[in-house]
């Protein structure tokens, strides 16, 4: 299955303990080095700290490698030319052996592929403003609407169109749960100005939710809404001001596809003078604590 499991990730699901999935990309495409290192180590021990085991999902030397080494870590953090996989080029990644940072989408398949049941990311994915003309969805949600892990985020990256991106989830089953609140978080921001689709305030409530949702046999993930800490927050209205500078520098540049979220939120972080990396590394330990919690539930 050129699937290589991390011999404590295995003895915890065998064991049936918690263990959460954690997704590499924010290593290599999400912030600058030392601070993706120094980022990566800090979710894992958020992780270890609520009780449950972490796996940081890697495509490494042509398998899906569930749960890396601190060397591995290390290695990945300073690697060059790495591929950005996603469902589509997941198989060619691992047939020609390239070195891959798993999106969303492909930490979802590895994960499930593995066994676990939630996964700890920043933001997901989801519909790119200007995609009644460009046609550009993450696939991000496609991989929502049909593999069942829980997805514990700090909403949608807030460079998307947000409501577009709610409407493509509901209409493909997926539940949006908002952990005690009733807005739609949009990142770097609590309130995004749209209401959650649904509310629930503790993990044990999200935990008894999802399974439910599996037993019920309806299949497909959950997307659940962490917002960022108060005190770490970019205020919306504040926020887009600088997005819609960086995506009017991107549209020039003409720069799209997966090279275009990099590129914004690296452009961001220049824009905000670091305060938005800030923001970024808060909302991700956030998440990965509650995604623990939820973990130990379904446990």
């Amino acid at each position: 299955m050129h699937l290589k499991i991390d011999p404590e990730v295995r003895s915890a699901l065998q064991g049936k303990r918690p263990v959460v999935a954690l997704e590499s990309t924010i290593i290599t495409h999400g912030m600058p080095h030392p601070e993706n290192l120094a980022t990566a180590r800090s979710l894992e021990s958020q992780v270890r700290n609520g009780g449950a085991v972490p796996a940081t999902i890697a495509v490494i030397g042509g398998e899906i490698c569930v749960g890396l080494s601190d060397a591995e870590l290390e290695w990945l953090a300073s690697a060059k030319n790495v591929l950005k996989v996603s469902r589509n080029d997941l198989a060619y990644a691992l047939v020609t052996k390239r070195i891959g940072a798993t999106t969303v989408a492909a930490t979802m398949i590895g994960a499930h592929l593995a066994g676990i049941k939630v996964f700890a990311t920043g933001g997901i994915g989801g519909v790119h403003r200007g995609a009644e003309t460009s046609f550009d969805v993450s696939a991000d949600l496609e991989e929502l609407a049909r593999t069942p892990v829980a997805v514990v985020c700090a909403g949608a990256k807030a460079i998307l169109d947000l409501p577009k991106t709610l409407e493509y989830l509901e209409t493909r089953g997926v539940p949006v749960v908002s952990y005690g609140t009733d807005a739609f978080p949009a990142f770097w921001s609590r309130q995004s100005g749209l209401k959650s689709p649904l509310r629930l305030d503790t993990a044990a409530e999200i935990a008894r939710m999802v399974q439910m949702k599996w037993d019920l046999g309806l299949g497909g993930g959950v997307v659940i809404c962490n917002p960022v800490a108060q005190a770490d927050e970019i205020p919306f209205d504040e926020m887009q001001e600088f997005i819609d500078t960086a995506i009017s520098e991107s549209e020039e540049f003409g720069i799209k596809g997966k090279a275009l979220t990099p590129y914004l939120l690296a452009r961001i972080v220049e824009i905000t003078g670091g305060r938005s990396l800030r923001t970024n590394i808060a909302l991700a330990q956030n998440n990965a604590r509650l995604a623990a919690e939820i973990a130990s539930q379904l446990s």
